[in-house]
């Protein structure tokens, strides 16, 4: 048996109904054109992903709700009614809120169905919004038995998916809403494997792309079949169709009966319920047999690559999506606002980033001119504001010394960009790094000040990584600008990194070098590791402590710090919660002294 499936990898935006039900609209046209069978959209494809506390406005609720009968209509009328979509919305029962899918077909809503497991780990907080749904829809299109799943429900071993091979499916659709993470993908693909021999049903896995506020969503939609094997794969980072021809085997007498259930607005609670499966008939006929379009199997990005792209997209979708036209930042001559500037220029063009050359009496003369080769290289809108006569006029009214003289430099610098932001509608870019937000090594409302930190999630030693491979970059990609020569001066990578608040100052000073910060951070933030097992993990016990103590005290920053683009498993921010005010430290719990940090 053959079917045509048409999986729509699109970019939403999320509290734009009206806008998602156009892009479903358009996107469901194209299919068509394209000969599918079916048309699947990601997760709440018509809210977008993750609305948040939206969840818990009725009035936002009972809009997606009122939505996804109109657009049902809709393609009707525009006459795409009898091409069947499947696309995700937000739903409400008599329980609550529901993380729903919706099967659209001939002016009519002929399938709901919730998601089941809602994850609350990670960025994930589903259990706060959503009532978990209880059944597995099975739709019979075209004579072939097609479960339906959302997202967390393939993750998760039981629940709705462990029924597919009894419901005698032979094709699994998953609508999907999942972060980028480094190294993520593999996974997606090894899962997808996994669930496709355990079911015995060809997978077809539609993922979200674009970002929104912190996450990024990588697309990478993908087709495996029944043994696992790759049939299908949609680029990253990137909207596309990606349609696929599926040789199915007949039909199988079901090994769980059928049970036919009332509406989602019946009094039951999916709570508690039992899982049931759910059958809906669209067409019992198979289709005739029809030529095949070759597969579309988009190689994997490589591991650098995947992660510019992702602060690309988060870039480019913050600024667009928030209605600004242009950014600004302060470019020191240092590599990461070399590698800032840069992302800014591939994201949205460099004749709307903003660059600000800030020389203070500290700034060296290599840092002037590898930032003024840096503009002419890209081709950014430059200006010159020198701080020093601002900084004197400061200190003849307040005397400063050690870092409060230093912070203050950073914090004129801050009120600059701040203030031309205002005047002239710019998104300020922050350029501090991982590492540095990390270990607190930042000024509270200097370096620290703007609206979108791209480097929030990018260790330092990363950002050198970046920096080589985009200079590496000549080949056409969508989110490379052509700049026709490296882009990023060599020297600003091969030079020692200093903040340049005090006469020599580099960040060896103050830090381990980052070849050694680095692998410790990683163990101690985004592996939850403490002191006794960060020093059997074969960290310096001296460092452990010096830097353990760091990064504690540097909470109180990193609440206040931009959001930025999610990269690894545990970014600052929505992964990782931490309390302020704490008297716990690591190798024993004690109130703690407030250190003369940059703050």
């Amino acid at each position: 048996m053959q079917l045509r499936i048409a999986l729509a990898q699109i970019n939403t935006v999320v509290g734009d109904l009206d806008g998602n039900a156009d892009r479903v609209l358009r996107w469901t046209r194209r299919s068509a054109e394209a000969g599918a069978h079916l048309v699947v959209f990601p997760e709440m494809t018509l809210t977008g992903y993750p609305v948040e506390d939206l969840a818990l406005r009725p009035s936002f609720v009972d809009a997606s709700g009122g939505h996804i009968g109109t657009l049902a209509k809709r393609l009707a009328d525009e006459g795409l009614g009898d091409l069947p979509v499947l696309v995700g919305f937000l739903d409400r029962s008599r329980s609550g809120a529901l993380n729903a899918a919706a099967l659209l077909h001939r002016g009519q809503v002929v399938l709901r169905t919730a998601k089941h497991h809602l994850p609350t780990y990670g960025v994930f907080d589903e259990a706060r919004y959503f009532t978990p749904g209880g059944r597995l829809p099975v739709l019979r299109l075209h004579g072939v038995d097609i479960a339906v799943a959302i997202c967390e429900d393939l993750w998760q071993d039981g629940g709705p998916v462990a029924l597919t091979r009894e419901a005698g499916a032979r094709l699994l659709v998953v609508l999907n809403a999942s972060p980028y993470e480094r190294g993520k993908s593999e996974v997606r693909r090894a899962l997808c494997a996994r669930r496709a021999r355990e079911t015995g049903a060809v997978v077809a896995y539609c993922n979200l792309v674009g970002a929104q506020d912190e996450l990024v969503f990588d697309g990478g939609s993908m087709v495996v079949d029944e043994s696992g094997e790759l049939l299908a794969r949609a680029r990253q980072f990137e909207e596309q169709l990606l349609v696929a021809d599926l040789s199915l085997p007949d039909p199988v007498r079901a090994l769980r009966p059928w049970r036919t259930l009332p509406g989602l607005d019946d009094d039951t609670d999916t709570r508690t319920a039992a899982l049931t499966v759910e059958r809906t008939v669209v067409s019992d006929t198979p289709l005739e047999p029809y030529e095949r379009l070759p597969a579309s199997l988009a190689p994997p990005l490589d591991p650098l690559a995947e992660v510019y792209a992702a602060l690309v997209t988060g870039v480019r979708d913050y600024v667009r999506k928030n209605g600004f036209r242009s950014v600004i930042l302060g470019l020191s001559g240092g590599v990461d606002s070399a590698l800032v500037a840069t992302i800014a220029a591939d994201a949205i063009g460099p004749g709307d980033v903003h660059a600000v050359l800030l020389p203070s009496r500290y700034s060296s003369e290599h840092s002037i001119t590898d930032a003024d080769e840096l503009v002419k290289r890209q081709g950014l809108d430059s200006r010159t504001v020198p701080i020093r006569a601002i900084v004197d006029a400061f200190e003849a009214e307040i005397d400063l010394h050690g870092l409060a003289a230093e912070n203050l430099q950073a914090r004129v610098r801050g009120a600059i960009w701040m203030a031309l932001s205002n005047e002239h509608g710019h998104l300020v870019l922050t350029t501090g790094n991982k590492s540095e937000i990390a270990t607190g090594y930042s000024t509270l409302y200097g370096d620290s000040a703007g609206g979108f930190a791209p480097l929030k999630d990018v260790p330092k030693t990363l950002v050198w990584q970046l920096c080589r491979w985009r200079n590496a970059q000549t080949g056409p990609a969508a989110w490379l600008h052509p700049f026709g020569t490296a882009p990023i001066p060599q020297h600003i990578i091969d030079k020692p990194p200093s903040a340049e608040l005090r006469p020599d100052q580099l960040d060896s000073d103050s830090l381990p070098p980052y070849e050694v910060l680095d692998p410790l951070l990683h163990d101690y933030v985004e592996n939850d590791g403490g002191s006794h097992a960060l020093i059997a993990a074969g960290h310096d016990p001296e460092l452990v402590d010096r830097v353990v103590r760091l990064v504690d005290l540097a909470e109180y920053k990193r609440r206040q710090y931009p959001p930025g683009p999610k990269i690894t498993a545990r970014n600052f921010g929505r992964d990782r919660r931490l309390p302020i005010t704490s008297g716990w430290r690591e190798g024993g719990s004690h109130l703690r002294e407030r250190e003369n940090d940059h703050a």
